[in-house]
């Protein structure tokens, strides 16, 4: 029998690639829909919260928004936020902001908080978060020139400029803490929830 039990595949609230990846090597059928909101509008909401908190409002709206428009499916949103010390890190306009933020993370610890909701028909089932500790190594001029060279654009897809399972594995001298939650999802608590749920093999 297969592992995954429900009729339907898992809808996935995010344009993620790495949370595509993750999903599907797990054996789970995904459907991908974006959610239709204005992450502006909730970042600004977010802001008034801590940097865990923030993560779960986005993966909520993510999931409920994409749920209300999808009757009876089961909806996955998830967020990720970024903090270095009490100051938050959003994913970098362009190359030079992304310079300016690996050089204020460089030599210091930061932290990573994953978040994940569940819904279906618009009401939240589940939802979580998980954090994980970084330590970014010194970095010199030079190396940040090249790193930022070799990297290119995806630098600018994710929190804090960088993609630890790619080039970003370079900036670091030290990780702690789940290899789910620092790509973005954290996988062990979501796949608990869908073995309870019903979805998963047991």
């Amino acid at each position: 029998m297969p592992l995954w039990r429900a009729a339907d595949a898992l809808v996935l609230a995010s344009g993620s690639a790495p949370r595509r990846v993750m999903l599907e090597a797990a054996g789970i059928p995904i459907e991908v829909r974006p959610p239709d909101i204005d992450e502006r509008s909730l970042e600004a909401v977010a802001g008034s919260l801590d940097p865990p908190g923030a993560a779960v409002l986005l993966a909520r709206e993510k999931a409920r928004s994409v749920s209300k428009r999808m009757p009876s499916r089961l909806v996955v949103g998830a967020d990720q936020t970024l903090a270095l010390g009490s100051k938050r890190f959003d994913k970098p306009r362009d190359r030079s902001a992304a310079r300016d933020q690996l050089k204020a993370l460089a030599g210091d610890v930061h932290r990573l908080h994953a978040a994940v909701a569940v819904a279906r028909d618009g009401t939240i089932l589940f939802e979580d978060v998980d954090s994980a500790s970084l330590t970014m190594r010194p970095l010199s001029d030079g190396f940040l020139d090249t790193y930022l060279e070799a990297a290119g654009d995806a630098v600018l897809a994710s929190v804090g400029g960088y993609q630890l399972e790619r080039l970003g594995i370079h900036l670091f001298a030290r990780v702690e803490g789940d290899h789910f939650t620092i790509l973005g999802l954290p996988l062990l608590k979501l796949l608990e929830f869908l073995r309870r749920e019903g979805s998963l093999a047991q």
